[in-house]
């Protein structure tokens, strides 16, 4: 396989220069919003940095993840599942908030991808009854949900976000979930 270089600006993603950084998250966001030819070539690179000391790093990695899932004809975007997944339970929630609510476009890649990612949704939604912002994550995996169904006209989406909704004790929680999946 050939490799296809990154982008110009790639790189500055992974800067200390905020400005930089920002104006390359934005870039990277918009050219991966649709399937590139250099996903490889970054692939490494985008994982490594889910787990950085920034918070930062991690947020924009998660999500630029995410994205390359529909240029990922290998599926690597199984393995790098789990990691993502620990970005959700990220000790700065607004990072953890930020891959919540990317998860669902690996739902784009194909059906594999979307079996995968919405048992991770599922089990992400069981799992994390325990946590201080349980309602938020819970909120933002029905949205997730919501926007793969959304995107792919997947039936079973629909049966399975109701599921897990149902499993809300809390009637009011139940009703914000149901809601935020009518929005």
């Amino acid at each position: 396989m050939t490799s296809v270089p990154a982008p110009e600006g790639f790189g500055d993603l992974w800067t200390d220069d905020r400005d930089r950084q920002n104006a390359a998250y934005d870039a990277m966001m918009k050219a991966t919003s649709d399937p590139v030819p250099w996903a490889y070539t970054v692939w490494d690179d985008v994982v490594a940095n889910l787990g950085h000391h920034d918070n930062h790093n991690r947020a924009i990695a998660s999500q630029i993840l995410c994205n390359l899932a529909v240029s990922d004809p290998e599926q690597r975007i199984l393995k790098a599942l789990a990691p993502l997944v620990e970005v959700t339970r990220d000790k700065r929630f607004v990072t953890a908030r930020h891959c919540l609510r990317s998860l669902w476009k690996i739902g784009l890649a194909g059906p594999a991808q979307r079996a995968a990612v919405m048992d991770a949704l599922a089990a992400r939604f069981a799992d994390c009854a325990p946590e201080k912002n349980h309602t938020l994550i819970r909120n933002d995996l029905v949205a997730g949900l919501r926007d793969l169904h959304r995107a792919t006209g997947d039936e079973t989406i629909e049966q399975r976000a109701m599921a897990l909704i149902e499993t809300e004790d809390d009637l009011k929680y139940r009703g914000k979930y149901a809601k935020t999946w009518r929005q």
